[in-house]
C-alpha cells in the first residue's frame, strides 16, 4: 500500500514542474532591473588587475550597485546596499578604480566594498555620527600599506559635524579620522598625489558661501592647512558648485556666477580664483552647465565645459597650468541644435572626449580640436539624454567608442560608434500598477453572441448570416496569408504557436515617475510603446482599468488619464477633484471567458465611496484609514450597511476577496469511497487580517460581504508585525502566512503558513441547513433559511523563509488544479504550490487508506519544503517583487502570469501540465509525410489489389 501510495504521490506532484530547461526564455520572460542609474557613480571599469575587458558599474536611485556586460546589456550581478530606516542623504555613492579588484559603495550611514568580478561583500563598515557625503579611492598607496585593495576615504555628515576617515581596503576598519566641528557644511573630499583635501562650505555674514579647503596628511589625518575662497557672491547653495575633482592630476573647483555669464575655476589647494568669461553665441539663455574631466592621477590636467540652452549646447576645452594655476581655454565644440550629452575618457595620460547628439557621435583629443572620429548616430529620441560615459579604444590612427547614455526617463543604452546596441529599460522598476489588455476583435464578438443570444430563433440565425457576410471583406487577406500559415504551422513546434489561444496578450504597466508601458507577454516581454503621460516624480496611482482599445489610469487626487491600449496617445483626461482617494473599485461581469467591466468608482480614505453607484446593482466593501472594513449598497453612499471593527487593539492591515474570475468546476470534492463533501461556495467572501503591535497577536477574520456577518476567525499569538503577512482566497478555501509562535506552548517561533477549507458540512453527502433550502438570505439572520456558518478544515505548515504577496492561479473553466502563487523576497524566486499539497484533509501521524490515497491525500508533514519544480522562476534571482498578476488563456491548462515591482517577470503555468495542446515531442511534419506516403502507397497498390482480387473471382470458377 506504500508503493501505491509514493507512485500516487509522484503522480500528483509530476504536473507541478514549473518550467523545463528548454522552455526558459521561450515561454518566460525576465527583466532583471537596477534602477535609473547615479550620473556620478556610473564608470567603465576592469574588474581585475588580469583582466582586459571592461565592465558598467553603477549605483542606481533604489541604492542598488550593479555590474552589466557592455556586449549585451546583460546583468552580471547585483546588491541592494539600502537599510530600511537608516539615515539617507540624496543617491548613493559608488567608487573604483582599475587596478582595484573591488568598488565601494554607499548609501545612507553604511559603506560597503564588493567583488568587482562577481559582488561579493568583502566588508560593511556603519557609522552612528550620519549620513555619508562623499567617498573617493586613493589611487596611490603610501609606502606603509600592503593591502592590494586601495583605500578609502569617506566623508560623513550630520549634527552639524563633518568627518573625514581613512578605511582599510582590505577590512574596512578605521585607520584615521579627522572631524569638523565648524558647523560647516561637509561637502565633498579629493585627493592628489601627496594631500588629501576636504571640501566644506563656510556661512558668509550676510549671504552665500565661503569654499574652505583643509588640506590633511594621507598618512595621519592631521591638518597641514587651510585656504578659505571667497565665492559668497556666487553659491548659494550646495548645487551651486558645478564640480570638484578627485583622484585627478588637476583637482578643481568649478562654479559659476548667479547670472551664468563667466565661470570661476580654482585649483584645489590654492587661493588663485580663474574668471572665465562664457562665450555664448547661441543667443539662448544658458539652462545647464556640466563639467567633464578624467578622474585619473597621470591624466593631463585639461577638462571640458558643457553649455545646455534649450535647443541646442556647446563645448569649450580647458587646459590648466598645474605650476601657475592658470587656465587657459585650449578650443570649442561648436554649437549644435538638439539634445546633446559629453563623456570623458582616457588612455594612460590622455585626455578623450565623447560628444553624442541626435545626428552623430565624435571623438575629440583633449590636446587639439581635430575630430578623430565621427559617426551617425540613430539616437533620436523623445527621451533626453542626460548623461553619459565612455569607454575609448584606439587603433592606430583610427579610435573607436561605446556610450553609455542615461536618458531621462531611467532607462539606460549603450551606442558603439554610433549605432544603439541595447537599451535596459531601467524605468520599469517603479511600475505601480498593471492591468491586462482587452482585446477589441473578441469584445466585438462576445457583444455579437450576446445580441444573437437575446434574438429570437430566426432573427439569431438573419444575425449570424449577416454577420458572416460582414466577415467575407477579410477573405483575401485570409486566403493571401494561408500558405504561410499552413507551412509554418507544419515546421514550427505546437508550444511556440500559440498566439492564436490568447497567450499572446499585452499589459499597460504605470511607473510613479509618470510613464505608462505595454508590455508584449507573448514576445518576452518587448516594449511595444512607452509614454510620458505625467512629468512628476511620484504618480499616485491608484488602478488601471482597461477597455478594448483604451487604459483608464485612476490617480490619488480624483483624475484620470485614458490613454489608447494599441499606441499609448492620450485620448482624454479628467480635471483633479478636492478628494483624495484611497483606492479604486471595479464592477464587473463575467461574460464567457471574458470580463466586462461595468464602472469604476472612487473609495476616500475614510472608506465611503465618492458617490452613488445607482446605475450598478451590487454591493460594495471597502476599509478605512482607521482600521474599519465596511459594506456598501447601491444608491446610498451616506452611511454603510454594516461595518466590522476588529477587537481593541488591533488594526486591520488589509483586505482580500475573491478574485472576480474564480470559477468553480465541481460544488463537491469527491472522496475516495465516491461520496462527496460539499463546498461551501460563497462568492461575497472576504479574508480581512488585522495585527495587534504591542501584544504581538494577529487576528483572520472570514466575513460574508453582503451582511458582514463573522462566518470564521482566528487569533495568532507571538506574531512579528514587522514581518510580511499575505493572504489569498479563492473557491471554497484560503490562506495566510506569517511569523509567530509555532506551537501555541512552545516558545518556538517561525514562518508559517496556514491553509483553510470550507465546506458546507462536516458530514458526507450532506448539504446542512441549506439542503432543501430553495434560495437563502445573508441579511435576515431571524430566518431559518439564513446564512449558516461554514465547516472549516485547517492545516499549518513551518515554511523556511517569508511570504510577502499571495496570489492564485486561474484557468477559463476552473477545472485545472489551482497553485497558490508566493512572492519569496528572501531568495528573490516566485513559487507554485500545488493545492494537493495544502490539502488540510491530509492524514496527521498515520499513512493515508487506500481511499485517501486514491483521493490524492499524502501523509501530512508539519515542515513544508519547496520543491525546486515550484519554482516559476526556476533559477533566475527575480527581486523586489511586490505583486503578481494572473489571468487565463483560451486553453484549460494554462495561466498567464505577470509579476512586478521591483523587477518584471512574466510567464505561462501549467499547474495540470499542458493536457489541451501538442508537445515538442509530436513532430506535424512526420505526421503530414506519413500521411502523403500512405496515400502514395494506397494509389500505388490499389490497383494491384484489384487486379489479384479479379483474378481470384475467375480461377474460382
Amino acid at each position: 500500500m506504500r508503493l501505491q501510495a509514493a507512485l500516487f504521490i509522484a503522480a500528483c506532484l509530476s504536473p507541478a514542474a514549473a518550467i523545463y530547461s528548454d522552455e526558459v526564455n521561450h515561454i518566460d520572460f525576465h527583466h532583471a532591473l537596477l534602477g535609473a542609474p547615479s550620473p556620478d557613480s556610473t564608470f567603465f571599469l576592469k574588474p581585475s588587475s588580469a583582466s582586459n575587458a571592461s565592465l558598467l558599474y553603477t549605483i542606481s536611485e533604489k541604492s542598488i550597485i550593479g555590474a552589466v556586460n557592455p556586449r549585451d546589456g546583460s546583468l552580471i550581478w547585483r546588491q541592494d546596499i539600502s537599510r530600511p530606516g537608516s539615515a539617507t542623504s540624496g543617491a548613493g555613492i559608488l567608487r573604483g578604480l582599475d587596478g582595484n579588484n573591488a568598488v565601494v559603495g554607499a548609501a545612507g550611514d553604511s559603506i560597503s566594498s564588493w567583488s568587482a568580478q562577481d559582488g561579493k561583500l568583502i566588508w560593511e563598515n556603519q557609522f552612528a555620527d550620519g549620513a555619508v557625503a562623499d567617498l573617493e579611492l586613493l589611487e596611490q598607496e603610501d609606502a606603509s600599506a600592503t593591502s592590494a585593495s586601495r583605500d578609502t576615504i569617506a566623508l560623513t555628515s550630520g549634527e552639524g559635524a563633518g568627518i573625514v576617515r581613512r578605511l582599510d581596503g582590505e577590512s574596512g576598519k578605521t585607520k584615521w579620522e579627522y572631524k569638523d566641528n565648524t558647523g560647516d557644511v561637509a561637502f565633498q573630499v579629493s585627493s592628489s598625489p601627496a594631500e588629501i583635501f576636504y571640501i566644506s562650505l563656510q556661512s558668509a555674514m550676510l549671504k552665500g558661501y565661503r569654499i574652505k579647503v583643509t588640506s590633511l596628511d594621507p598618512i595621519t589625518g592631521r591638518q597641514a592647512r587651510q585656504v578659505v575662497l571667497n565665492s559668497e557672491n556666487d553659491i548659494a547653495a550646495q548645487d551651486s558648485i558645478l564640480y570638484v575633482g578627485a583622484n585627478t592630476a588637476s583637482p578643481l573647483i568649478v562654479w559659476a556666477d548667479k547670472s551664468l555669464k563667466s565661470l570661476k575655476v580654482n585649483v584645489i589647494g590654492t587661493k588663485q580664483i580663474n574668471t572665465i568669461a562664457i562665450d555664448n553665441t547661441s543667443g539662448q539663455e544658458v539652462q545647464q552647465i556640466t563639467v567633464h574631466a578624467p578622474h585619473k592621477l597621470n591624466s593631463l590636467p585639461h577638462f571640458l565645459v558643457h553649455y545646455k540652452t534649450e535647443t541646442g549646447a556647446w563645448a569649450e576645452v580647458f587646459h590648466v597650468d598645474l605650476k601657475s594655476s592658470v587656465v587657459t581655454k585650449a578650443y570649442q565644440l561648436p554649437y549644435l541644435q538638439g539634445q546633446s550629452v559629453v563623456a570623458t575618457n582616457n588612455i594612460d595620460a590622455n585626455v578623450y572626449f565623447t560628444r553624442v547628439t541626435d545626428a552623430e557621435a565624435i571623438v575629440v583629443s583633449s590636446a587639439s580640436h581635430g575630430i578623430l572620429g565621427r559617426w551617425n548616430a540613430d539616437v533620436s529620441s523623445t527621451d533626453r539624454a542626460i548623461h553619459a560615459v565612455a569607454d575609448v579604444v584606439t587603433k592606430g590612427k583610427s579610435v573607436a567608442v561605446r556610450s553609455a547614455i542615461i536618458r531621462d526617463s531611467g532607462d539606460w543604452s549603450l551606442i558603439r560608434n554610433g549605432q544603439t546596441e541595447w537599451t535596459r529599460p531601467e524605468a520599469l522598476i517603479y511600475t505601480v500598477a498593471a492591468a491586462w489588455v482587452e482585446e477589441e476583435d473578441q469584445e466585438d464578438l462576445v457583444h455579437e453572441l450576446e445580441v444573437e443570444g437575446h434574438e429570437s430563433l430566426i432573427g439569431a440565425y438573419i444575425h449570424r448570416v449577416k454577420r458572416h457576410l460582414r466577415d467575407l471583406q477579410y477573405l483575401p487577406d485570409w486566403l493571401k496569408e494561408l500558405p504561410k500559415r499552413i507551412v509554418t504551422s507544419i515546421l514550427t513546434d505546437e508550444v511556440s504557436n500559440l498566439d492564436s489561444f490568447g497567450v499572446a496578450k499585452s499589459i499597460i504597466v504605470a511607473t510613479e515617475k509618470g510613464r505608462v508601458y505595454a508590455l508584449d507577454t507573448g514576445r518576452q516581454g518587448t516594449i511595444k510603446w512607452s509614454a510620458e503621460v505625467e512629468k512628476t516624480s511620484h504618480w499616485d496611482i491608484k488602478a488601471i482599468l482597461t477597455v478594448p482599445g483604451s487604459a483608464e489610469i485612476y490617480i490619488g487626487d480624483g483624475s484620470s488619464v485614458r490613454v489608447n491600449s494599441s499606441t499609448g496617445d492620450i485620448i482624454s483626461r479628467s480635471a483633479p477633484t478636492n478628494v483624495n482617494l484611497q483606492s479604486i473599485a471595479t464592477f464587473e461581469q463575467q461574460v464567457g471567458s471574458s470580463v466586462i467591466r461595468m464602472g469604476s468608482l472612487g473609495i476616500q480614505e475614510d472608506g465611503s465611496p465618492v458617490a452613488p453607484f445607482d446605475d450598478i446593482t451590487g454591493f460594495l466593501v471597502t476599509t478605512s484609514n482607521d482600521g474599519r472594513v465596511l459594506g456598501w449598497v447601491e444608491k446610498d453612499n451616506k452611511s454603510p450597511v454594516w461595518e466590522f471593527v476588529p477587537p481593541t487593539g488591533q488594526k486591520v492591515i488589509k483586505a482580500v476577496g475573491r478574485p472576480s474570475h474564480d470559477p468553480v468546476a465541481s460544488i463537491g470534492k469527491v472522496l475516495g469511497d465516491r461520496s462527496v463533501l460539499y463546498k461551501y461556495l460563497n462568492p461575497n467572501l472576504v479574508l480581512v487580517t488585522a495585527v495587534n503591535e504591542q501584544d504581538h497577536t494577529a487576528g483572520f477574520y472570514l466575513l460574508d460581504g453582503v451582511s458582514g456577518k463573522v462566518l470564521y476567525s482566528v487569533s495568532r499569538t507571538g506574531v512579528d508585525p514587522t514581518q510580511p503577512i499575505a493572504s489569498a482566497i479563492s473557491e471554497n478555501w484560503f490562506a495566510y502566512s506569517f511569523f509567530g509562535d509555532a506551537v501555541d506552548e512552545s516558545s518556538a517561533k517561525g514562518y508559517q503558513l496556514v491553509v483553510s477549507e470550507l465546506y458546507e458540512s462536516p458530514i458526507v453527502n450532506d448539504r446542512g441547513p441549506l439542503d432543501a433550502a430553495g434560495n437563502y438570505s445573508s441579511l435576515h439572520s431571524d430566518r431559518g433559511d439564513s446564512l449558516p456558518l461554514p465547516h472549516v478544515v485547517t492545516q499549518s505548515f513551518v515554511i523556511a523563509e517569508p511570504i510577502s504577496h499571495m496570489a492564485v492561479t486561474q484557468t477559463r473553466q476552473g477545472i485545472t488544479t489551482r497553485q497558490l502563487l508566493c512572492v519569496l523576497p528572501s531568495s528573490n524566486a516566485i513559487v507554485g504550490i500545488p493545492r494537493p499539497v495544502l490539502d488540510p484533509r491530509r492524514p496527521v501521524d498515520r499513512d493515508p487508506t487506500s481511499a485517501e490515497a486514491e483521493e490524492g491525500l499524502f501523509r501530512y508533514a508539519p515542515y513544508l519544503d519547496f520543491d525546486g519544480k515550484w519554482y516559476l522562476t526556476h533559477s533566475r534571482d527575480v527581486a523586489g517583487i511586490k505583486t503578481v498578476l494572473s489571468r487565463p488563456t483560451l486553453l484549460e491548462s494554462t495561466s498567464l502570469i505577470f509579476a512586478f515591482g521591483g523587477d518584471i517577470y512574466g510567464t505561462r503555468a501549467t499547474p495540470s501540465q499542458a493536457f489541451d495542446i501538442l508537445g515538442k515531442s509530436f513532430s506535424k511534419l512526420q505526421l503530414v509525410l506519413t500521411v502523403v506516403a500512405l496515400a502514395a502507397g494506397v494509389t500505388f497498390l490499389a490497383p494491384m489489389a484489384r487486379k489479384k482480387q479479379v483474378n481470384m473471382l475467375w480461377k474460382a470458377t
